[in-house]
């Protein structure tokens, strides 16, 4: 076992990995930004190191100055939570070749799964369901045309290298096509430095689900079911919950088995998600893969008792996954996640600024992932996210009950957060009937675009 981690990270993530070790007795290391110096989760860690300015790129993306900090502090591994450097492939190289264990899949296949259209075609062989579309990224607007014309309109164009939404834009005509693909192209390129893309068909109102796969590096792999994460803004969820109202225990008792499959096939290791649109007829169709811990992991911990972050720790410490989880895993009760944002719950525009009351909701079944505080300062330098609020119930109706009383608890004066959003979206009868999707937003509450 470890004696000592380095958390690669900042905020409510950093805290909850901080947690994890505690209970599995090893120490815990924080880095933090100048403008983190007063956060929680350098209060709560064994020692803490500041690796540079407010700027991420000079502090917590700098490679380097984690790499000294991790020397400096002696420890045995890193952890990288999920954001900055989780899926970065180079720096998992780097604590590899520095003698620091990486705490999440080996880099070799970070790198494919990050490289979009690659990762499509590792699935499509091992006989995970994909999308029509471009067999890899596609070298001209000539070439995107001519799959556009075998896919048939609408298609989407995505940067292979992206993620949240950036380098993606919906075509539906030929006609569009040249300004859509130039203007995917230019966000591509400027946004992640490669500006490649790949086409896939499009699929007007598609459920957004993702599946939790564990796996060991002694070959042994489980599925712990699956995520719904519909409710989006601009590719950004909202609200998660576990398990989806959409999939059958028949089609997550297929899906388990083929991902089980695939995950031993690609040589996967530790924690991960494979996600999954739905469309109209329930069929699944895989999108990526994100090689790291999920934001919403707390639902699947509460409906399969799993701990997620403790299972990666022992996993790359050498533990065997059949030591640590028992399955097949049916998942029980349901449990939804509601992401709290400093931001305006009407503009979304950000809100930084001091906390001048905070204070969070308990009882049963409520749990708060969170590094906020009464006069702690939400810094303008980074994610606006400050809370996780996670509720459990027996069933899907007593879990939104128990979320709606939580979300009326849940009082944060002195910025602005997105919990009056959530109340106003736990209120409509389509979400509450489990009738929704990626639209849900646009449709139900336009003016919020």
């Amino acid at each position: 076992m470890f004696k000592k981690i380095l958390i690669a990270n900042r905020g409510e993530i950093a805290l909850r990995v901080i947690c994890a070790c505690k209970e599995l007795g090893i120490k815990a290391v924080a880095v933090y930004s100048e403008p983190d110096r007063n956060s929680l989760h350098v209060r709560f860690a064994d020692e803490a190191l500041c690796i540079g300015p407010a700027r991420a790129g000079e502090s917590y993306l700098n490679i380097p100055a984690v790499i000294s900090a991790a020397e400096i502090a002696n420890v045995d591994a890193i952890h990288p939570g999920y954001g900055l450097l989780s899926e970065n492939a180079n720096f998992a190289h780097v604590c590899e070749t520095s003698g620091l264990k990486f705490i999440g899949p080996p880099p070799e296949i970070i790198r494919m799964m990050g490289e979009k259209d690659k990762a499509r075609q590792a699935m499509k062989r091992c006989g995970v369901p994909i999308l029509p579309g471009s067999d890899g990224v596609m070298a001209s607007e000539a070439e995107a045309a001519e799959w556009a014309k075998q896919v048939g309109f609408p298609v989407i164009v995505k940067a292979s290298a992206g993620g949240g939404g950036r380098g993606m834009r919906v075509i539906r005509s030929a006609e569009e096509l040249p300004r859509m693909f130039q203007a995917a192209h230019s966000e591509a390129a400027s946004a992640f430095g490669n500006g490649d893309l790949y086409m896939e068909k499009f699929i007007e109102r598609p459920r957004h689900i993702e599946f939790q796969v564990l796996a060991d590096e002694h070959g042994n792999v489980i599925s712990l079911g699956e995520r719904d994460c519909s409710i989006q803004r601009r590719h950004q969820k909202l609200i998660e919950e576990s398990p989806s109202p959409a999939v059958s225990p028949d089609l997550r008792k297929k899906m388990n088995a083929i991902l089980e499959k695939t995950m031993k096939e690609i040589g996967y290791v530790n924690a991960g998600t494979v996600e999954f649109l739905m469309d109209e007829d329930g069929s699944l169709h895989f999108i990526e893969m994100n090689t790291r811990i999920q934001v919403e992991h707390p639902v699947t911990e509460f409906v399969t008792g799993v701990d997620l972050v403790k299972s990666q720790i022992l996993i790359a410490a050498g533990a065997k996954l059949t030591d640590l989880v028992h399955s097949p895993i049916v998942p029980k009760g349901h449990s939804i996640e509601c992401r709290i944002n400093a931001e305006h719950p009407e503009r979304f525009t950000p809100s930084a600024g001091k906390i001048t009351v905070f204070n969070a909701p308990g009882g049963n079944g409520v749990r708060v992932d969170t590094a906020q505080y009464q006069d702690g300062v939400v810094p303008p330098y980074y994610d606006s996210l400050i809370a996780k609020l996670i509720v459990y119930g027996k069933d899907r109706p007593e879990a939104i009950a128990r979320m709606k009383r939580a979300l009326d608890m849940f009082i944060v004066e002195g910025i602005h957060t997105s919990i009056a959003l959530h109340k106003r979206i736990l209120q409509e009868p389509d979400f509450e009937a489990g009738n929704f999707d990626t639209k849900f937003m646009e449709r139900f509450m336009p003016q919020k675009k």
